[in-house]
């Protein structure tokens, strides 16, 4: 094969990576997926001796679809596989390099509804209350683990916030998402006091004299990372005899489950969780669709 040839299709993959980062603002372990889709087909292509998206159709698209399951992944990968080399064709029709998408009559893998778990009001209040607030690490994991319930953060978003980023007096902590999106979520009167406790005391006793732009810190100037997250989290967990798989997106889940059956429009949801798309907020309406229908069986008086 011409190296020329090869260069001319690295070159396009190359400037639709480019194009996913300037134009659509992706944030970078989203780049990466969609990096290692695109380099795994763009090898199936070589190895068919297929050189230019032009010799490319659907029935190529499918058989490389074939050997993905073949070679073991789940309809899920698949799925982000697909969806990869859609936005690839998308961008070529766009720029005018290729007249038609081949890839257009190609269904995603069938997913299975997967439910988030999520703990009752009981169990969050149980776990809010482990941590022994009395000790500067203990004061400042129930501010971290209120804020995670109060807000519906992402444990990335969590961990790397800036003291800057919250207003108490306001009510509100302003986050950067998925994409270097950036919204504000209001946070209620019990994060309020566990922030404002754990910054006017804790906070400094942790940092012994020292300055750092991070809300949530370690030993020194350094944030909390994900992985000790997690881990104080199982341990808070394990404390208070929780039975359910507790990890960061838990609380997540419950945050939006719990707005929701109460009442909240999902809108406003979506919103608050920094989801581009409502049907990614959608899932959590059959989790509340499960409590409505226990109520409806209930108190209705021919449930």
């Amino acid at each position: 094969m011409p190296s020329s040839r090869k260069d001319a299709m690295d070159k396009l993959i190359d400037q639709y990576l480019n194009f996913l980062l300037v134009e659509k603002g992706l944030a970078r372990t989203t780049l990466d997926s969609y990096s290692r889709d695109i380099v795994r087909y763009r090898q199936f292509l070589l190895e068919n001796d297929v050189f230019a998206p032009a010799q490319t159709d659907t029935a190529l698209i499918l058989k490389h679809m074939i050997a993905l399951r073949n070679a073991g992944l789940g309809a899920r990968s698949r799925a982000r596989h697909l969806v990869s080399i859609r936005g690839f064709y998308r961008f070529l029709v766009h720029e005018k390099i290729i007249a038609r998408d081949p890839s257009r009559l190609i269904d995603l893998p069938k997913l299975s509804m997967r439910l988030p778990d999520v703990l009752s009001v009981d169990e969050v209040s149980r776990l809010l209350a482990a941590p022994d607030t009395s000790r500067s690490a203990g004061s400042r994991d129930a501010a971290m683990l209120e804020l995670l319930y109060a807000a519906g953060l992402r444990v990335s978003e969590l961990v790397n916030l800036k003291l800057q980023d919250v207003n108490l007096e306001a009510g509100f902590v302003r986050v950067l998402g998925k994409g270097s999106r950036e919204r504000v979520v209001p946070i209620g009167m019990h994060a309020k006091n566990k922030i404002n406790s754990y910054i006017e005391n804790s906070r400094k006793q942790i940092l012994k004299r020292q300055l750092s732009p991070y809300l949530f810190v370690s030993r020194g100037t350094r944030p909390i990372t994900r992985q000790g997250f997690w881990k104080l989290l199982r341990r808070y967990a394990t404390r208070v005899g929780l039975t359910k798989k507790v990890t960061p997106h838990s609380l997540r889940h419950s945050f939006a489950t719990h707005l929701l059956e109460r009442g909240a429009d999902l809108r406003a949801v979506q919103v608050m969780l920094g989801h581009v798309d409502i049907s990614t907020t959608q899932i959590y309406t059959h989790v509340a669709r499960d409590h409505l229908k226990k109520i409806h069986v209930k108190y209705h008086p021919r449930g």
